[in-house]
């Protein structure tokens, strides 16, 4: 119910939605490249390595190619761990991106997205810096664009599907409340 005033489509919103799902099908089905453990440290964010500080600049990739370690910090945002994990993101994408690129303009909007996801990756690395775990999906880019329509939009209620069945009104605010929830549920499973 927040209509675009300044761009006419949300060309990078559905882009990024776009090639997160044609990630997910080129890697995480297998029915490309398998997404085996070998080709998710090359691209997923691993603390330990990332913070070796050159120790190990280069991720091998199953095939012999090369990934630089920084880059792990664009590419981990594109990869999820299940059908439902790249659904929850791309949903929270999809509801609050436009309004954010609408905002920004498209450019900026791209940057942001693209900086809140490396901050989060790098936060997490230096919270846990020996962590091997790798880190993946697009939940840190996205929490920062929700946090962009919470800051620039509070009032404004959204429609939520309460148990997938029932419409109900929320504010923004109660829409990340929910979020955040998604996020805590997510490291229990």
């Amino acid at each position: 119910t927040n209509p675009l005033k300044r761009i006419h489509f949300q060309y990078v919103t559905v882009a990024l939605i776009l090639l997160n799902v044609a990630v997910y099908v080129i890697f995480e089905t297998g029915w490309v490249i398998p997404l085996d453990e070998e080709n998710t440290a090359a691209f997923a964010v691993i603390p330990a390595k990332l913070m070796a500080g050159g120790t190990d600049p280069v991720a091998v990739f199953a095939n012999g190619a090369f990934v630089p370690e920084r880059f792990t910090l664009i590419s981990y945002m594109f990869l999820h761990g299940s059908w439902i994990h790249l659904l929850g993101n791309m949903l929270f994408l999809w509801v609050f991106g436009d309004n954010i690129e609408d905002a920004m303009g498209h450019l900026r909007f791209i940057m942001f997205y693209l900086m809140c996801g490396i901050f989060a990756g790098l936060l997490h690395s230096w919270m846990s810096p020996t962590s091997d775990l790798p880190l993946i999906g697009a939940s840190g880019a996205v929490a920062g664009i929700i946090a962009a329509y919470v800051i620039l939009h509070p009032k404004v209620k959204i429609w939520v599907l309460a148990l997938w069945r029932i419409p109900i009104r929320l504010t923004a605010s109660w829409a990340l409340g929910f979020w955040i929830a998604a996020q805590f549920a997510n490291l229990l499973v």
